[in-house]
């Protein structure tokens, strides 16, 4: 019973400095016209079931500044996300499935 609040709290937490680290990243865009960046689409396959789940996780990542949930699937297993700064790919991924989606896989048990 406990671990639903630990969870719960650890997600808003790793989204607030998701957040803030985001911030900062595009604000040193903005501030740096010269600075090269690397738009790109991101294929993010999700291991969430729940449609409260998948739905929470692609508005986690549109609040991010710098990515944009852009379409989920018929079969609500990959999000298309649309980043700022597409370098690494497998990079964006391991970020979004370690700072969102492994906490909202333990709130969905």
């Amino acid at each position: 019973m406990i671990r639903k609040p630990y969870n719960l709290i650890c997600l808003l937490l790793s989204f607030l400095y998701e957040l803030l680290l985001a911030n900062l990243q595009v604000a040193r865009i903005v501030l740096t016209p010269g600075l090269p960046i690397s738009p790109g689409i991101v294929a993010y396959d999700t291991k969430l079931e729940s449609d409260l789940a998948i739905t929470s996780l692609a508005n986690m990542i549109t609040l991010t500044p710098g990515t944009l949930t852009m379409e989920v699937s018929d079969d609500k297993h990959r999000l298309f996300i649309h980043t700022l700064n597409l370098d690494d790919p497998d990079a964006v991924v391991a970020s979004i499935r370690n700072a969102f989606e492994k906490y909202l896989l333990e709130l969905e048990r």
